[in-house]
């Protein structure tokens, strides 16, 4: 437990004051915090029994290499890269702008929509938090909205990225903790949905106490909206039978990734859209992004088995246990803990350090683990836009040169206490999140 405590307040300082990467940071502490236990030091580092600290980390990047179910990650973020080069993020905006761009604040409700949309196929907070601040921010200027409401509905929209599936946050949880990816999929998908309808109503909100903020803009016609729809149609499909694919069984997710990836590549081809450049940067840019997470996944893994090994888990139990506490209220001491950390680290870097240390504890007190890993995704979302380190802000902020991160904050407020109700709602009421998987799996 000492020994523990110790390589985790040594994490921490190696990543917030050396700043060491933390896939580093965390391989670094679980590989010397390993050998540590075996009663080895730097003085004899010659000692044979290094070879057991050695295997540890040695079968952990073997083994995660040639992990099939990891070649999902590749895949979706290919997914995910040849969609946006076909132009999806303009054609989202446009289809749902036409339905409700008419509302006093239709533009930011379409904004939230089409982030939903767009983070269904990317999966990643912040490429969809830049790609629809170029798309969205000009017409609601036009229309004369308030910079906070219009970057707050591209900052929180683009939350949404790493809960509705495909999401790659998902994909790494469930490699952590041993879960069912397509049950993580299935579970997030209502969430996700809860997601979109809170912004929306907190659009309303803000719209409601400031008028001035959020003016209507065009009125549509039927047939104008129609038109708008054909422009999704194909990506539509292609989530539909991906997602389709893996809530009916049909598809393993590494057989649903590939499928993705492979209709992203054609509609791309279809749309004239796709040169031979933009493709080159399509796949450095995949395999940029997946050598990082597997990195990061790596490090992670070897922390993991040092605290594993160290008893820090069973130790919190016996904690836990000695204070009489009830389970939910561990619960909800987890989450107090999660909503800290999110005011320091990004939500990868929170999942990672966090996750292995907490679900064995939570797994022990009879949870769900499938559950627990969309209530950690919904209170890492937070994160993305609550001061000082929302992330989403600060990519807002660079894309948007003109606008400070303090205006963006104040206008995420009524986005940010609309993912404390979801949280609640999500903690309270497992069926939420849980409804879908066991319906299709259980």
């Amino acid at each position: 437990m000492t020994v523990a405590l110790i390589g985790f307040a040594i994490l921490l300082v190696l990543i917030i004051v050396v700043r060491v990467p933390i896939a580093f940071a965390m391989g670094l502490v679980g590989f010397f915090g390993f050998a540590a236990l075996q009663g080895l030091g730097f003085d004899n580092i010659m000692d044979f029994r290094w070879t057991g600290a050695l295997s540890m980390a040695s079968n952990r990047v073997i083994d995660t290499v040639q992990e099939y179910g990891l070649s999902v990650i590749p895949l979706f973020i290919l997914m995910g890269n040849l969609v946006t080069k076909s132009g999806l993020s303009q054609e989202l905006y446009q289809a749902s702008n036409a339905f409700l761009g008419h509302r006093k604040g239709g533009l930011a409700m379409a904004t939230v929509v089409a982030c939903g949309g767009f983070s269904a196929i990317c999966g990643s907070s912040l490429a969809t938090s830049a790609t629809m601040a170029k798309v969205a921010m000009p017409p609601m200027r036009k229309f004369g909205y308030s910079d906070s409401l219009a970057t707050a509905s591209i900052a929180a929209g683009g939350t949404l990225g790493i809960l509705i599936p495909p999401s790659v946050i998902l994909v790494i949880y469930g490699l952590l903790t041993e879960s069912s990816i397509r049950e993580l999929f299935a579970a997030g998908f209502i969430p996700g949905l809860l997601g979109i309808f809170m912004y929306l109503a907190a659009v309303r909100y803000a719209v409601w106490r400031n008028p001035e903020a959020g003016p209507p803009g065009e009125k549509f016609t039927w047939a104008e909206r129609i038109e708008a729809l054909k422009g999704v149609w194909a990506v539509l499909v292609l989530f539909t039978i991906v997602m389709g694919g893996i809530y009916l069984g049909i598809f393993t997710p590494t057989e649903a990734a590939g499928i993705g990836a492979g209709g992203a590549f054609v509609i791309a081809l279809a749309r004239r859209s796709l040169s031979l450049g933009s493709l080159f940067h399509a796949l450095t840019d995949t395999g940029r992004t997946s050598a990082m997470l597997f990195t990061v996944l790596i490090g992670a893994l070897i922390f993991s088995d040092f605290i594993n090994r160290a008893g820090l888990p069973d130790a919190l139990l016996e904690l836990v246990t000695s204070f009489d506490i009830s389970p939910m209220g561990v619960i909800l001491l987890i989450l107090a803990i999660y909503i800290v950390l999110g005011m320091v680290f990004e939500s990868l870097s929170m999942m990672l350090l966090t996750v292995p240390i907490f679900y064995p504890l939570v797994q022990s007190l009879g949870f769900d683990l499938v559950w627990f890993g969309i209530v950690v995704v919904v209170v890492t979302e937070i994160s993305l836009i609550t001061p000082p380190v929302g992330m989403n802000v600060f990519v807002l902020s660079a894309v948007l040169r003109d606008v400070k991160p303090g205006t963006i904050f104040k206008g995420v407020t009524p986005f940010w206490c609309a993912d404390i109700v979801r949280l609640a709602l999500i903690t309270f009421i497992a069926p939420i999140a849980l409804f879908l998987p066991e319906l299709l799996y259980r």
